[in-house]
């Protein structure tokens, strides 16, 4: 919620801007039920160009039979967030974060995929170079592309940092390995269609049964998404972006971000007032 554009506009007004330049209809917020009276007020100013709806992320709301561990407070994970929409979205639809920049040319290559009615996933992926922070180490889905274009599996790797033009890694040992910059990462941009949640509540089940009294573990979509793909029950389409991905990795970034925008801006890429 924190503002980045010059008249208040948070990351998520840039998203929901970009979203509808490349036809996007309707806005469904997964959110903690807490969150909403601050996020509807926020929301206020783009409600006349979109619908927007909310779904709800409860620690409970899990399949039948299982419970919430009682001293669990951290959310379920990305995969059961969107799990959550379910209930409101019926159509092939975009997953993102609301606290990362995506770009315009992001929104416009999932959308041509999704209007295309394909069955497949689709996954926005980005250059490495393109996502890292001035400020400190990242953790990066590093993306296993096959020659037709498709996802092969996801690898998440921890304390990435810039190094001159290039990058590199920790492994858990302590060992530095190098990174080109040129590889492909996931930043958490999805296409699906609907399909997909029946997928999800799977994985979720089979999830449960293994961590169901872990009050840490997270389900998180690339991690279903790599397993769908691993045993060839739906395959996930890569579509590069030339765009830069802004985010707030750390406080230090915010500056970074604000100053992207603006160049933006000063570009013609977005008028100075969004609505």
């Amino acid at each position: 919620m924190s503002p980045v554009g010059p008249h208040g506009e948070t990351i998520i007004d840039y998203s929901v801007y970009d979203a509808l330049r490349a036809g996007f209809d309707r806005l469904v917020c997964v959110i903690r039920r807490d969150m909403e009276p601050s996020l509807r007020l926020a929301m206020v100013r783009m409600e006349s160009q979109i619908p927007v709806e909310y779904a709800f992320q409860e620690l409970d709301s899990l399949p039948q039979g299982f419970r919430c561990p009682p001293n669990r407070h951290k959310p379920w994970g990305t995969a059961h967030a969107v799990l959550m929409a379910e209930g409101l979205v019926h159509e092939p639809f975009a997953v993102v974060n609301a606290d990362d920049f995506y770009g315009r040319e992001s929104f416009r290559l999932l959308a041509q995929h999704l209007q295309s009615r394909s069955l497949d996933g689709a996954m926005v992926g980005f250059a490495l170079r393109n996502t890292l922070s001035k400020f400190g180490g990242v953790s990066r889905g590093i993306c296993k592309v096959g020659w037709n274009g498709l996802l092969q599996g996801v690898t998440e790797l921890t304390c990435i940092e810039k190094h001159g033009a290039a990058a590199r890694y920790s492994n858990a040992a302590g060992q530095i390995h190098s990174l080109t910059g040129d590889e492909i990462v996931s930043m958490n941009m999805w296409g699906f269609p609907p399909a997909i949640f029946s997928f999800l509540r799977e994985e979720m089940i089979v999830f449960l049964k293994k961590y169901e009294d872990d009050e840490k573990v997270e389900f998180f979509l690339p991690t279903v998404v790599n397993t769908l793909v691993a045993s060839n029950q739906i395959q996930c389409k890569v579509l590069c972006t030339h765009d830069p991905w802004f985010g707030v990795t750390y406080p230090q970034d915010r500056p970074a971000v604000v100053e992207n925008i603006r160049y933006l801006i000063a570009g013609g890429e977005y008028p100075e007032s969004l609505w």
